[in-house]
């Protein structure tokens, strides 16, 4: 039996802002935000990922503080690419760091407005054999 990992909760303070932030400036695809009486929730999605973050009002996330969540990690073919484009986006990041040449050794990170980080990981072999391929994203609601 599989167990996959399908969502993250990530708290915020500002749940329009955090919402303009990871789809506008970090290219998140936002899946669904609903607001009712009862509460607000937003879900957001890395391309080509298929666990999400959620944000909102929920219980379990207002049992944690905003920007309390560190080293959430994401992975991507080039690291440098993806530092340009999160940076042509107006989002600050850390140098890009080789650790060691070896593939997964590159690194660089950023944090949303709350101070929630991230680790972004180069795995060149994502560029080959992503993890859910291509043809597969529409299907099961993970974007391109």
């Amino acid at each position: 039996m599989d167990w996959t990992l399908e969502v993250v909760v990530l708290p915020v303070s500002d749940i329009d802002r955090a919402v303009a932030f990871y789809r506008d400036r970090v290219g998140f695809a936002l899946d669904h935000h609903t607001v009712n009486e009862h509460m607000e929730v937003a879900q957001l999605t890395p391309r080509g990922s298929g666990c999400s973050i959620v944000i909102g009002s929920l219980p379990s996330q207002n049992e944690m503080a905003p920007g309390s969540v560190k080293g959430l990690q994401l992975c991507v073919a080039d690291a440098r690419a993806a530092h340009a484009e999160l940076a042509g986006r107006g989002v600050e990041v850390s140098d890009v760091t080789v650790i060691v040449p070896d593939d997964g050794g590159t690194f660089f990170g950023f944090s949303d407005p709350d101070g929630n980080t991230w680790a972004v990981q180069e795995l060149r072999v994502r560029g080959e054999r992503p993890l859910i391929p291509v043809e597969a994203r529409g299907r099961f609601g993970a974007t391109s």
